[in-house]
């Protein structure tokens, strides 16, 4: 059969991202407790084109992810993006898989187990190009609660609170646990959200987090500080997002590092 993707093209535009966007997928990736985790993926994946050629093979993305799709740690899936390139002759291949990611989590004073889900993402590209050939990041997104330093300074009775998320985005170096990290921001919050409490876990909750105030300054400092100190990660960025309960505006702040250009 006639194969136009193959066929030449003379407009002399070559293309820097084609390929298939918004695929949605189960896939198994790498869990600390249960070894292995079922869940499902949206992905997108791309290639450069080159500007002789027309098009193309979509269907190739499809067949090399499907087979990558039952062991997609982070190793494995820029090993996927070195098949993409090669496959398909090109400078370089691109890659994002975002996913939930479930963790079973017991309430602090029943100890009744819930599961938590965690947005993640896998995002890098490979290049042909052996002097830079590879990048590689994840992010995690980790939904807390806040109680307001300032509200409870001046309030004769309670404080201002409200749910968050704190983002971090690692650049890959040694081999790490996303559970570790999730860990790490949960700490550095007033409290953890929690899927399952009965009146006495309120409680807790409710009285710890009030004993442990955080600004978005104070739950990115601390995420930064306890990340640098792992001392593996070649860049990072740390961002956090508090969605007011009292103000008609999100606070924010943001951190990023780079091992490369810090002097401290």
């Amino acid at each position: 059969m006639v194969d136009i993707q193959n066929q030449a093209d003379d407009r002399n535009v070559p293309l820097a991202k084609v390929g298939v966007k918004g695929l949605e997928y189960p896939i198994r990736v790498l869990d600390k407790i249960k070894k292995v985790q079922h869940t499902a993926a949206k992905v997108d994946l791309y290639a450069d084109l080159p500007r002789h050629f027309k098009g193309t093979h979509m269907s190739r993305f499809i067949e090399i992810f499907h087979q990558y799709r039952e062991d997609l740690s982070m190793p494995r899936f820029l090993e996927m993006l070195r098949r993409i390139r090669a496959d398909l002759d090109a400078e370089a291949a691109f890659g994002s898989m975002s996913f939930p990611y479930f963790m079973e989590k017991n309430a602090p004073v029943s100890g009744l187990s819930g599961m938590r889900s965690y947005e993640c993402r896998y995002q890098g590209w490979v290049k042909k190009d052996a002097s830079r050939n590879r990048h590689f990041t994840v992010s995690v997104s980790v939904p807390v609660t806040t109680v307001c330093p300032c509200s409870r300074a001046i309030s004769d009775r309670g404080a201002h609170n409200q749910r968050g998320v704190v983002r971090v985005e690692l650049e890959l170096g040694p081999f790490f646990w996303i559970e570790d990290i999730i860990a790490i921001v949960e700490k550095a919050a007033s409290s953890p959200v929690y899927s399952i409490l009965k009146r006495e876990d309120e409680k807790y909750v409710t009285e710890h987090a009030y004993d442990n105030p955080k600004f978005v300054e104070d739950m990115v400092r601390d995420v930064y500080i306890e990340l640098k100190g792992i001392n593996t990660f070649p860049r990072f960025s740390v961002e956090a997002e508090n969605f007011e309960s009292i103000h008609n505006h999100n606070a924010f702040a943001f951190a990023e590092y780079n091992k490369e250009t810090d002097r401290e």
